[in-house]
């Protein structure tokens, strides 16, 4: 007996341990939360719901880093300019006699890869300079053909472009076929170049579309650009397009099937959404009335009136065990650079210890019966 007597002494010393200080996987809701109700507290505490669900959609967003814009669409001409570096075939037909552009026997000349210099002009004999950069092949046909009348009246003259590749636009990575190419009009628009490239890749996730011309950047969605023609750009000479794909995500922490960083799979991620991709909340551990959300505003962006927030970092709170607060979680977008926290159930901690007592009962009964 005097053995028993020790034993349940010591589990009694245990489990009182084990209850004050078992491992958990997540903090609690009140963990996170009880600084809320501090004198100063450092971060604020959004209960989300429907009513204040359209207020919140119009805080700032997040998590963007560089706010790149998109530039409007344009309709350009269906012939292409000729530039400096561009190089043109010129055939001269001159049936006079002793014509100065032909000889007898033959009654044309032709002039194959005059090529535009810098000034923009090329050289004809007889002429001197012709300046024809900035014109289409047919304006610069009529302009040369002027030049001649003054040695040839009845002159007449062929002329066609090999665009060099100043007239040409750069398609970097995400397709079959990345590469350099040449527009065969000024109408060409980012979704026929990205076509003439084989497409965008059907394996990227949630890629993206980014335009350098010059020194400006500009960036949208795949899925984006494809939703309106009005996105359908018009590219110019020198342009880069470059696919690639989205590096938008967020952290998933606490009791969920799955604690990661997780990359959207799409341009628009509610809560619910989020929790799904997390592998749902845990059974037996996670509080169905704490699910957070951890954001960090910019400074410029905080407000005092509700039509942003007044703090920097604020916890956003879901009790999804209410129709009103799982509306609110299908409502609610989840930007990237966003921590989404299951906390643990206070209940866990509770079964932990029923689960600890009842495994000392029974090795209890064991011993009793070792003992008897």
């Amino acid at each position: 007996m005097l053995v028993l007597r020790n034993f349940f002494a010591a589990c009694a010393a245990l489990l009182l341990i084990a209850s004050c200080s078992l491992p958990r996987g997540a903090a609690l809701q009140s963990e996170v939360l009880n600084e809320s109700s501090a004198e100063n507290p450092t971060f604020q505490v959004v209960a989300v719901t429907r009513a204040n669900m359209p207020a919140i959609a119009s805080w700032p967003q997040t998590g963007l880093g560089n706010e790149y814009g998109w530039p409007s669409t344009s309709t350009g001409a269906n012939s292409n300019v000729i530039n400096t570096g561009d190089k043109v075939d010129i055939v001269i037909w001159d049936g006079q006699e002793n014509s100065l552009l032909t000889n007898a026997s033959e009654k044309s000349t032709v002039l194959p890869k005059v090529e535009v210099g810098p000034d923009g002009s090329i050289f004809l004999p007889y002429v001197n300079e012709v300046y024809i950069r900035g014109l289409t092949p047919f304006a610069a046909r009529s302009r040369v053909q002027e030049k001649l009348i003054q040695i040839a009246p009845s002159a007449q003259v062929q002329l066609s472009l090999t665009q060099g590749r100043v007239n040409s636009v750069e398609l970097v990575g995400g397709v079959a076929q990345p590469g350099a190419y040449q527009m065969p009009s000024r109408n060409y628009k980012v979704l026929g170049l990205i076509a003439d490239g084989g497409g965008i890749s059907p394996t990227m996730r949630n890629p993206r579309v980014r335009l350098i011309r010059g020194s400006a950047t500009y960036e949208i969605s795949a899925s984006k650009l494809l939703e309106s023609g009005a996105r359908n750009t018009l590219l110019r000479p020198g342009d880069t397009i470059v696919v690639e794909q989205g590096d938008q995500s967020f952290t998933a922490l606490g009791a969920s099937g799955r604690e990661d960083l997780i990359y959207f799979p799409k341009d628009d991620l509610t809560a619910m959404e989020a929790i799904s991709l997390m592998g749902g909340l845990s059974d037996n551990r996670a509080n169905p009335k704490g699910v957070l959300v951890l954001r960090e505003y910019n400074v410029k962006h905080l407000r005092s009136d509700g039509s942003a927030p007044r703090m920097q970092q604020v916890v956003f709170s879901f009790d999804l065990t209410s129709a009103d607060g799982l509306f609110a979680a299908k409502k609610f977008q989840i930007n990237p650079g966003d921590s989404v926290l299951a906390t643990e159930s206070p209940l866990s901690s509770t079964q932990t210890v029923f689960n600890l007592v009842g495994s000392v009962f029974g090795l209890t009964r064991q011993i009793t019966t070792v003992a008897n």
